[in-house]
């Protein structure tokens, strides 16, 4: 059963997209839905993108339960060994 629940936040950084192009990246959109490529019955998408450069300048990620948690966790692992003055 599908929940609806997206969640969409502005975000400030950079994403390298087809052909190795790097773009801008102010939106993010998270849901637990259908993929439409894993080979799960649901996943955590998460759409990176800047859309006042229209549909085609975003990152899609599909990732099972487990593996957003961990991506998650590794974050906060990443984000923890980063001395404070560092991350403004």
């Amino acid at each position: 059963m599908c929940t609806y629940t997206t969640i969409k936040t502005e975000v400030n950084g950079s994403a390298k997209g087809p052909e190795g192009k790097w773009f801008h990246v102010s939106d993010v959109t998270t849901y637990f839905d259908h993929p439409v490529h894993a080979m799960a019955e649901h996943t955590l998408n998460v759409d990176l993108a800047d859309p006042s450069r229209g549909p085609g300048q975003r990152i899609a990620l599909e990732l099972t339960a487990e593996s957003a948690r961990r991506l998650v966790d590794s974050i906060q692992q990443a984000l923890a060994a980063v001395p404070e003055e560092l991350k403004v």
